[in-house]
């Protein structure tokens, strides 16, 4: 026969049983939402792995990796960077640091620093209607001198500018310079490399590159650096794009453009100059 003690004891065994049942509910309830947190992570881990990698696919294909070092790597670019300036300037006279018709009756001096980024924006903006309209037409000759503004080191400005005017020697300046300015790296980067500036000569075409690195040696085409940064001096030009015009011949003006993107107040003193 039970009694009050043997009753109790049951009921104590049965409140044991049902907290160890409630006790692996617990664990088996937290073993599963760990389970569930850990396919969520897993999940999220894949997701961010794949934008990841459609970054960087996306990165490669504009050549966007290799704009910080200035050349780009991507061949289809290079090619129609390289097409852009052809086209821009094909079969428009030169001769050293000249572009156009020697005998234009309108002459521009540009002062730049193949580095400096506005000097790009002048490349990408107003320059472009000049030589098409002006140059092209044998109306206005560019000479294109040197003014240290952008580059931070002398001795890298100075090798960058007698590249170029190497190139002046083969009738190539101009290729030169705009494939430079058009493949600027970004600004203290240290990007100006001799293979930086090997890679823009190889992709002037018909440029001798046994010639053109020969020239680099010529001592007067260091001394036309510094002869450039004494006339700049002389016009108290302390940036770059900076400029001086007038007719052919007789003395030319410092010029204030109004716009380096917008061609106008170019033109205006073309047209000023050319019926002076």
């Amino acid at each position: 026969m039970s009694t009050v003690e043997d009753d109790e004891q049951e009921l104590t065994r049965k409140q044991r049983r049902d907290q160890a049942r409630a006790q692996r509910k617990e664990m088996e309830q937290a073993a599963l939402d760990a389970a569930k947190r850990r396919t969520r992570l897993i999940q999220l881990g894949i997701v961010a792995a794949v934008v990841v990698v459609a970054i960087v696919a996306i990165v490669i294909a504009t050549g966007g990796g290799s704009k910080s070092h200035g050349i780009s790597t991507n061949k289809r670019e290079t090619n129609a960077t390289v097409s852009s300036v052809s086209s821009l300037l094909g079969g428009i006279p030169q001769s050293g640091n000249t572009l156009g018709n020697p005998n234009a009756p309108v002459t521009l001096q540009y002062f730049g620093d193949l580095q400096c980024p506005v000097c790009r924006s002048f490349t990408e903006g107003a320059l472009g209607t000049l030589i098409q309209n002006y140059v092209r037409t044998g109306i206005l000759k560019i000479e294109f001198r040197s003014l240290e503004t952008a580059t931070r080191e002398q001795e890298t400005f100075r090798t960058q500018q007698v590249a170029a005017l190497a190139a002046g020697r083969q009738s190539k300046l101009w290729q030169y310079i705009e494939l430079f300015y058009r493949q600027q790296g970004e600004e203290d980067t240290g990007y100006v490399t001799e293979a930086y500036l090997a890679g823009l000569a190889r992709q002037v075409p018909g440029l001798n590159l046994s010639a053109w690195e020969a020239a680099r040696s010529d001592a007067s085409l260091a001394s036309a650096v510094t002869t450039d940064a004494q006339a700049a001096n002389n016009s108290g030009f302390t940036g770059t794009p900076s400029f001086l015009i007038g007719k052919t011949g007789g003395q030319l003006h410092r010029f204030e453009e109004a716009s380096i993107t917008d061609p106008s107040s170019f033109v205006a003193a073309i047209e000023k100059a050319r019926k002076s």
